[in-house]
């Protein structure tokens, strides 16, 4: 008798949890793991499994993908802002009845000491930077979307991003390029010798990029910080690596998971 085709599992990836997730799943021949980046990144880190670069080409692309290559499970592990391919994800898994479950970090969580200043969008914050009356701005949101900040002439940023940001930019921005994790003495340093009077960040949770407000909650700086669109509506979330795992192993037809239950 053959053996059963091993279960494919597409992550849709590019954040850390969806590397600890291939690399969990990885190794067992019941599976079959294959990872998709969507290329924004100049040098990604691949993660183990197979792995695919670039977009789908919108909610019918991603479902054609579904049905071709016969996944059986699809995991939406993007980063928190990704809300396009969220989006699509949801739509190509209702058109081709594949199951689909979000794994997102937590939010971060404001603590006494904390100044945040809670906005829906990048050009919201940037209205609030005007309303602080900021002039020296610690600008962390990466290197697409610059455009909302680049009227506010009279401040002066300093972007933090993998790659080289996308123009229009600030007419005074310093660019940075580093790749978390940061330390918090590294984040002091930057607040101190930049001088910084306001940082601006999306919520996108973790503890790779948290220290930057621990630092500016020690210094009594301005945090405005940029909310994370919702998951769209009926699909399943789970925060952890372990809750995905788990769901994989509930799924109908496939194998008993390795570090489920």
């Amino acid at each position: 008798m053959s053996e059963p085709a091993p279960a494919h599992v597409l992550i849709l990836g590019g954040t850390t949890e969806s590397r600890r997730l291939a690399e969990r799943l990885h190794g067992d021949g019941r599976l079959r793991v294959t990872s998709s980046l969507a290329g924004r990144v100049a040098r990604p880190v691949p993660p183990p499994g197979d792995v695919r670069i670039g977009g789908f080409g919108g909610a019918d692309g991603l479902a054609r993908w579904l049905r071709e290559h016969r996944v059986d499970a699809l995991i939406d592990a993007t980063h928190p802002f990704a809300g396009t391919i969220s989006h699509n994800a949801a739509h190509a898994a209702a058109l081709t009845h594949v199951p689909l479950l979000s794994l997102r970090r937590p939010s971060w969580v404001p603590v006494d000491g904390d100044d945040w200043h809670a906005v829906g969008s990048l050009a919201e914050a940037a209205e609030k930077l005007t309303a602080l009356r900021c002039a020296r701005v610690f600008l962390t949101t990466g290197r697409m979307g610059l455009a909302a900040f680049a009227h506010l002439d009279e401040m002066w940023f300093l972007v933090r991003s993998v790659d080289a940001p996308e123009p229009p930019c600030p007419a005074r921005t310093e660019v940075l390029l580093d790749r978390g994790p940061f330390t918090l003495d590294g984040e002091r340093e930057i607040l101190r010798r930049h001088r910084v009077d306001a940082v601006v960040t999306k919520d996108s949770g973790g503890a790779a990029t948290a220290p930057k407000l621990t630092a500016a909650r020690e210094a009594g700086t301005p945090v405005v910080v940029v909310r994370r669109p919702a998951v769209p509506e009926g699909v399943s979330s789970v925060a952890t690596v372990k809750d995905a795992v788990e769901w994989l192993a509930q799924l109908p037809g496939l194998p008993e998971l390795p570090g489920s239950g």
